[in-house]
């Protein structure tokens, strides 16, 4: 199923080397929740990551991507944008605001992508929690990409975890395959019945990212053909992690202990090689 889907399957080595890019953009991402405090604008964000990208010898995987070109090395998506915003020397970040970052590196070659959602200042307790069920949902899906699996065990786990905490899933945009490129099959809804899709086996690699809102999950794309935003105006969060399929468990590539200590806490094992475990 997996050669029909043209899904990339990746060898140890591949694995390996998809974790060095991985490891830069949790670097880049630890940096860039440093620097979002009030005042500082989306574009010094931006600023920020690249100089980190590049200076660990990656290329920002968004710089230039797809049509029309993406302009910056960050998506910086603030309070009702759910995703996919462009830094703005104009946008600068005020107390109680929130704000998404999308970041993806390329190291020799071998893509890593991540997300977080970052409160600035004091920031409303539901929007806080609204954060934290994003961020739990996420390591729901990844702990669901056990080998043998079926993809949807992912979509199912992180719809499982969101609906009945009552926050709208965003439909349509979700996860994808990585690689050689960023995107690349299969795509990963957030939500849907467990035990279809493709199997579930190693060397595959995955982009997993919840992306939930406060209201309403209907968006729309703004005029700059990037920004997607909530129609209702209700604020979103969105998280991401590259995790890889291993005979151990899931290895999530963008996390500094590949996921060891969440993973811990949900009673499933991590799958990073012994030489790799921190």
């Amino acid at each position: 199923m997996a050669r029909r889907e043209h899904v990339q399957i990746k060898t140890a080595a591949e694995i390996a080397k998809m974790r060095v890019a991985g490891l830069l953009v949790a670097q880049a991402l630890d940096r860039l929740r440093e620097a979002a405090v009030p005042g500082a604008t989306t574009a010094d964000l931006d600023a920020v990551a690249e100089k980190t990208i590049r200076a660990g010898g990656g290329i920002p995987s968004f710089k230039g991507y797809a049509h029309p070109p993406y302009p910056a090395s960050i998506c910086s998506s603030v309070n009702d944008e759910v995703v996919h915003a462009i830094p703005n020397r104009k946008r600068a970040l005020r107390d109680g605001d929130i704000i998404s970052i999308d970041c993806g590196a390329i190291v020799d070659g071998w893509h890593g992508d991540a997300a977080i959602t970052v409160p600035i200042g004091t920031v409303d307790p539901a929007i806080l929690e609204m954060i934290r069920v994003c961020e739990d949902s996420l390591w729901a899906g990844l702990a669901a990409a056990q080998l043998g699996g079926r993809l949807t065990d992912i979509s199912h786990a992180v719809e499982e975890h969101v609906k009945p905490r009552g926050f709208g899933i965003v439909d349509n945009y979700g996860g994808h395959g990585i690689g050689t490129e960023m995107h690349q099959p299969p795509h990963i809804l957030n939500h849907g019945r467990a035990g279809r899709g493709i199997k579930l086996v190693a060397g595959l690699a995955l982009a997993i990212e919840p992306m939930i809102t406060m209201g309403s999950p209907d968006t729309r794309v703004l005029e700059d053909d990037w920004t997607v935003s909530t129609v209702d105006g209700s604020w979103a969060a969105h998280t991401e992690h590259t995790v890889a399929v291993t005979p151990r468990g899931p290895w999530v590539l963008t996390a500094h202990d590949g996921g060891a200590a969440r993973f811990a806490a949900l009673g499933v094992a991590c799958g990073a090689p012994v030489e790799a475990k921190t």
